[in-house]
C-alpha cells in the first residue's frame, strides 16, 4: 500500500538522500572489514565470517555495483538486460508480436509454466525445493531489468523435475511506439537462458542459478517449442541484430551468441476464456522499509531491556531515562516510516549515521581497535538501517513514488 502523501521530495531531501546513500556504502565497507578481521580469529569469532558474507554480498556489494554501473553503463537499449544491482545481465535474444493474452496462450500451449512472482512466499518455496530437491514447476525467476523496469512475467520448464535445472524466458512489454534499432517493430522483448545448476555468483557472491553458455540454443528451443504447438505462429529472424560476442552476465556466467534476433508472431493465437497470469501479490510495504523499521524497533526493544537491567540504574541513574527516551524515539520513527512519512525516514537515518560515525571514529582514532559484540550489534544495526532506508524502494515509498519503486527488491 502506497503512503497517502503524494508530495514530491524537495531538493534538500534529494541532497540528504544522496549523502545517506554514499555514506552507507562507506560505512558498510568499514563494517565488512571489521567482521572479516574479527572473523579470522580462532574460536567462536569465526562465526562472524558467515555474517560478513551475508552483509557484504547481499547489502554492501550490490550498493557498490549500483553506484559504479550508474557511472559507466549507458542507460539505453543495447540488447542486454541489467540486474537489480545495475550489472549487465542476460542477452535479449527474442521478440514477440501479439497481445498479452496471445503470448500467454502460445507459451502455455507449448508446455511452458508461468513463473510465480518473486515474494517472500515464493522465495522460501524455491529455497526449500532446492534444499529438498523437490519439483517446483512455477518457481520464481530472479528479476532482470529492461526499459528501466523488471520483467512483466516469465515462463519456465523444469528438467526432469529438478528445481536446479530449467529452461526459462523473461518478457518485457515494449514502450508504445518504440522501435528496434533499424526500424523493426515488436511488442515484446524476451531473454531466454538455461539454468544448469545452483552456485555462487562471481560478481555478487550471492547464491543464484548459473546459466549455460550457449544462449542461442535456448533461444532456438523457445522458438521451436512455440512453432510446434501453435500452427498459426510464424517467425522472422533479424540477422546480425547485434554483433556476435562472447561475454559474461551479471552472475559471472559466460554467454555466447551469434547476434540474430528471431521475432515470433503469435497474433493468430486464440486466447482462452480463463486468464493465465495469476494476480500479482503486491506487498504492503517494500522489503527495505520493513528491514529499516524492524531494526529500529529491535533497537528500541534493546534500549528498554538495557534500561530495566538493575545494574544500569545502580551505577548510572541518569542512563535509564535516556535509554527509555531513545526507545520511544526509535519506536515513534519506526511507526512513521511504516506510515510512509519521509521526515521519519530521514530522521532515523540521521540518528543512525551519528551512531555509525561515532563507532568509526572510535575505531580509527580511539585507544583500542577491538570491537566488542555489543558494539558490533549497535553499529551494524545502524548501518543496516541506513542501507535499507536509503534504497530506491524505501525512498519511493516515503516520497509517494512507490509505484515506480515496487520492482526494487534489493537494499542497494
Amino acid at each position: 500500500m502506497a503512503p497517502t502523501s503524494t508530495a514530491r521530495p524537495g531538493s534538500s531531501s534529494k541532497v540528504l538522500d544522496g549523502w545517506f546513500f554514499a555514506f552507507s556504502s562507506v560505512a558498510g565497507l568499514w563494517f565488512s572489514f571489521v567482521l572479516l578481521r574479527d572473523g579470522l580469529r580462532p574460536g567462536w569469532p569465526t562465526l562472524l565470517l558467515v555474517v560478513f558474507w551475508v552483509f557484504f554480498s547481499y547489502l554492501v556489494l550490490p550498493r557498490l555495483h549500483r553506484i559504479l554501473t550508474a557511472i559507466y553503463l549507458p542507460d539505453y537499449f543495447i540488447g542486454r538486460t541489467r540486474t537489480s544491482d545495475g550489472l549487465l545481465g542476460d542477452p535479449v535474444n527474442l521478440g514477440f508480436l501479439g497481445r498479452p493474452g496471445q503470448v500467454h496462450a502460445a507459451m502455455a500451449a507449448a508446455g511452458w509454466t508461468l513463473a510465480d512472482p518473486v515474494d517472500l512466499q515464493s522465495s522460501i518455496g524455491i529455497v526449500a525445493s532446492v534444499l529438498r530437491r523437490r519439483s517446483y514447476p512455477a518457481a520464481p525467476v530472479s528479476p532482470l531489468r529492461l526499459f528501466d523496469r523488471q520483467q512483466d512475467f516469465a515462463y519456465e520448464r523444469e528438467v526432469r523435475g529438478s528445481p536446479m535445472k530449467r529452461h526459462h524466458v523473461r518478457f518485457w512489454r515494449c514502450p508504445d511506439g518504440w522501435l528496434l534499432p533499424g526500424g523493426f517493430r515488436t511488442d515484446w522483448m524476451a531473454a531466454a537462458t538455461f539454468d544448469r545448476r545452483v552456485g555462487l555468483s562471481l560478481f555478487t557472491l550471492q547464491v543464484t542459478h548459473r546459466i549455460a553458455e550457449d544462449t542461442d540454443r535456448e533461444r532456438d528451443f523457445v522458438v521451436s517449442s512455440v512453432e510446434a504447438a501453435v500452427p498459426s505462429a510464424s517467425v522472422a529472424t533479424i540477422k546480425n541484430f547485434s554483433s556476435g560476442y562472447h561475454h559474461v552476465n551479471g552472475g559471472g556466467d559466460r554467454i555466447r551468441t551469434d547476434g540474430d534476433l528471431p521475432v515470433l508472431d503469435v497474433r493468430g493465437t486464440e486466447v482462452g476464456a480463463e486468464p493465465v497470469h495469476p494476480p500479482e501479490r503486491e506487498a504492503r510495504w517494500p522489503s527495505a522499509v520493513l528491514v529499516g523499521a524492524g531494526v529500529a524497533l529491535a533497537r528500541g526493544t534493546g534500549y528498554v531491556m538495557a534500561a530495566l537491567w538493575p545494574r544500569v540504574g545502580e551505577s548510572q541513574p541518569w542512563s535509564q531515562p535516556v535509554l527509555l527516551a531513545a526507545a520511544v524515539a526509535d519506536g515513534w520513527l519506526a511507526v512513521g516510516i511504516l506510515a510512509g512519512r519521509n521526515w521519519a525516514r530521514l530522521l532515523l537515518m540521521a540518528a543512525c549515521s551519528v551512531t555509525a560515525l561515532a563507532a568509526m571514529s572510535d575505531f580509527f582514532f580511539g585507544d583500542h581497535r577491538v570491537v566488542r559484540v555489543q558494539e558490533l550489534l549497535t553499529s551494524g544495526g545502524s548501518i543496516l538501517v541506513i542501507l535499507a532506508l536509503s534504497s530506491p524502494g524505501a525512498r519511493g515509498f516515503a516520497t509517494g513514488q512507490a509505484a515506480g519503486a515496487r520492482s526494487e527488491t534489493s537494499l542497494g
